[in-house]
């Protein structure tokens, strides 16, 4: 079964940092597929945080998430990382990873595989 695994969410105190972890199981990523990541907070639409082109070489993220967030990626260990820095409460959300068979589409229908999301919570 293709599925893409989230992993890396828990607590953080306001300020701290957290590395997510999207791994993907029955498909390659390598040379394929652009990674996006999403988070959705309760009662809040999801929404784009960043996406990261197949080959890396392409790279964008939410203005809110700008300068805080970096987007990486290891073919080799058909893994997506979502680096996250300085973290604000506002960034509490559960975190979802998904893969496209494009760039980094436009919209969420564009993206094939969602993983089941991890819970990131930034709170003091």
């Amino acid at each position: 079964q293709l599925q893409l695994v989230e992993s890396g969410g828990g607590l953080v105190q306001p300020g701290g940092s957290l590395r997510l972890s999207c791994a993907a199981s029955g498909f390659a990523l390598n040379f394929y597929y652009a990674v996006g990541w999403f988070r959705q907070a309760p009662g809040k639409e999801r929404e784009g945080v960043s996406c990261i082109s197949s080959s890396g070489g392409t790279t964008n993220y939410a203005d809110s998430v700008k300068g805080r967030f970096t987007i990486s990626r290891d073919n080799a260990k058909n893994t997506v990382y979502l680096q996250m820095n300085s973290l604000k409460p506002e960034d509490t959300a559960v975190y979802y990873c998904a893969a496209a068979l494009s760039s980094c589409p436009d919209t969420r229908d564009e993206y094939e595989y969602w993983g089941q999301g991890t819970q990131v919570t930034v709170s003091s």
